[in-house]
């Protein structure tokens, strides 16, 4: 596959094998501990972030309209390169997956070990400059900020990635669909 979703698929496929292999080295955690609570904060999770986002979208109507723009134009891009419904949940799995197990599991726990709570932190700052975005939609990486934040709270609370890949799945996927439909 060539092309920028070919580098995104290329990206996504990277962070998931130095994100996973480092957790293993390390012998980080990563599996669920009590299954109906992952599924209990996945689901609050998801809902925060839904309700971020439309936070934000209303504290920063035109930062936040310029980063639909990108997401209609990203959209179009994933059309004409023929992806259907299916591939775009693959598409929404795979980076949620990958960037939980490569920011949150590897490393937010690596860094913690270093600097304590901070680490989520830094993890979530990291995470906001892996989602650049034109000054124009400067709100944008501000909301991954956050939101990257929260993911590692879930984590930090939980010791499980399950929480945080379900909801970043579910979050990816209802976008993905917005730009299915609007494209």
């Amino acid at each position: 596959m060539k092309g920028p979703l070919g580098f995104l698929i290329l990206l996504q496929v990277g962070l998931l094998l130095l994100g996973g292999g480092g957790m293993l080295l390390l012998g980080f955690p990563w599996g669920p501990k009590d299954p109906w609570v992952d599924l209990g904060l996945a689901g609050a999770l998801f809902l925060l972030l839904f309700g971020l986002e439309a936070l934000f979208g209303r504290l920063f109507p035109a930062s936040f309209k310029e980063a639909e723009a990108l997401h209609r134009a990203l959209g179009l891009a994933l059309r004409r390169a023929g992806l259907g419904p299916m591939a775009l949940l693959f598409l929404a799995l795979l980076s949620a997956l990958s960037e939980e197990v490569f920011f949150r599991g590897f490393l937010q726990s690596l860094l913690s070990g270093w600097v304590g709570g901070w680490g989520v932190l830094l993890q979530a700052l990291l995470f906001a400059l892996f989602h650049p975005a034109p000054r124009a939609a400067w709100a944008y990486p501000l909301y991954t900020g956050v939101a990257g934040v929260l993911f590692g709270l879930a984590y930090a609370l939980s010791g499980s990635l399950l929480p945080g890949v379900l909801a970043h799945f579910l979050h990816n996927a209802r976008g993905f669909y917005e730009i299915a439909r609007q494209a």
